[in-house]
């Protein structure tokens, strides 16, 4: 019984320290979009808004959509996809899994926000 009661407070301080361990938080799913909206505003008028308040944005186009990535060249830190249908613009953000953080992304996806409205 003496044995059990001197390895309890061993057992709090494993499990303590586990818990106190550093996590890179849940794992980001690069596939699914970050942000996906339809705006009423057009492509060309949303991406120069973006052009406007983002930093580093390069634009080209792919058929009908026009996509800009966002970020250093060697390492983008999003791709947004600006694609016509009905009259509206859908929006579409991707974010690779590895990407920096510039912009933030609480900063880009206020920019969106006010470049769809």
């Amino acid at each position: 019984m003496k044995r059990l009661l001197l390895l309890a407070p061993a057992v709090a301080i494993t499990a303590t320290l586990a818990a106190c361990g550093s996590s890179s938080g849940p794992a980001r799913d690069a596939s699914a979009p970050l942000v996906y909206v339809s705006s009423p505003r057009t492509a060309t008028s949303i991406a120069t808004c973006l052009q406007d308040r983002l930093s580093r944005v390069r634009t080209s186009q792919a058929g009908d959509s026009t996509e800009l990535a966002v970020g250093a060249d060697s390492n983008n830190s999003y791709f947004i996809t600006l694609t016509p249908l009905n009259g509206n613009t859908v929006i579409k953000v991707m974010r690779p899994a590895n990407a920096p953080n510039d912009p933030p992304e609480e900063e880009l996806r206020f920019d969106i926000a006010r470049c769809a409205t």
